[in-house]
């Protein structure tokens, strides 16, 4: 019977979805609920499993754990990519790595959700409603202002039409943006420095990469309109946090909504829990039931197969 070891289940939905029982002849399934305190903590914790069920990018698979889990032989993720996992240590090892389909309107759908949060002060008018207090802030209107997307991939292109929907201009950049299908969308294609400049709303939708990292810097807050708002639910590294927070602090720009973090979970004592013009949310971009059931059946099933000798969606 082969050892798994489920990480990162915050809310232990894996014990929901999946029926153990149904496995039990086949796998033994431990569930870890907690992220690890460091990678001491997860070599002790890991030792003794043959797999893995990685959620997204939460535990750092590096090359010093892979090569002190002596037993490890698969190792399944989330999502079809997972920059936390080192391939070349695992190639090195022989170890099988597979990935699983994710939904990527749930981002989109999460983007749309702190944009109208900061346009319409939701945090303030949800606290004040709760204190006993009535209409205390005055908010802004969508139609007519620039949404300014960086990044017009699966999700960006699914929040310039939303945006669209709500009579915005669209006005988008990345380092390889297809300009044929900006034109498709009626989205205008913009330099990076323009589209920083003009946009009332900045949204990130860029895959993290290292051309992206630290794209948005203290340079391009002081390009950024007062009374802009930039959204960030791709991964907390494109934007320099200590940057953003002098930003908020010293009101350089209106306000951040995000969903991501340069460490996560974010600790409770962060700087950007006590900002009024930072709102915040605990990375639930991908976190729904559609995707978690996605995520969990086709980790088992990728371990199936596995077990087959005919290993689906492998990652190389």
């Amino acid at each position: 019977m082969l050892k798994v070891a489920v990480l990162d289940d915050y809310q232990n939905v894996f014990n929901q979805i999946i029926n153990v029982e149904d496995y039990k002849s086949k796998y033994e399934f431990t569930v870890f609920n907690e992220p690890f305190q460091n990678e001491l903590a997860a070599i002790e914790a890991l030792k003794k499993f043959e797999v893995l069920f990685v959620m997204r990018e939460r535990t750092k698979v590096t090359k010093s754990l892979i090569s002190n889990l002596p037993k490890l032989k698969f190792i399944m993720t989330s999502g079809t990519r997972n920059k936390a996992i080192d391939l070349n240590a695992t190639k090195e090892k022989k170890i099988l790595v597979c990935g699983t389909e994710i939904n990527s309107n749930p981002a989109a759908e999460i983007t749309w959700a702190l944009i109208l949060g900061l346009m319409r002060n939701i945090r303030q008018e949800i606290d004040n409603m709760f204190q006993g207090y009535w209409q205390s802030t005055i908010g802004y209107e969508l139609k007519g202002k620039r949404l300014g997307i960086i990044g017009l991939g699966k999700i960006g292109t699914q929040v310039a039409k939303i945006g669209q929907g709500f009579g915005m201009e669209i006005s988008a950049w990345s380092e390889n943006l297809n300009l044929s299908e900006a034109n498709k969308l009626k989205v205008l294609p913009m330099s990076k420095e323009d589209l920083i400049k003009t946009s009332d709303i900045l949204s990130i939708h860029v895959v993290l990469a290292d051309k992206y990292k630290n794209l948005i810097t203290k340079k391009e807050f002081k390009q950024m309109k007062k009374s802009a708002f930039i959204i960030n639910t791709s991964r907390g590294e494109i934007i320099n946090e200590k940057d953003l927070i002098e930003a908020l602090e010293n009101d350089e720009i209106a306000g951040a909504g995000l969903d991501v973090y340069s460490e996560e979970p974010l600790p409770q004592d962060h700087k950007l829990r006590f900002l009024p013009n930072a709102l915040l949310l605990p990375h639930l971009g991908y976190v729904t039931v559609e995707n978690y059931s996605k995520f969990y059946f086709q980790m088992i099933e990728n371990l199936n197969s596995c077990m087959n000798n005919k290993p689906i969606r492998e990652i190389t």
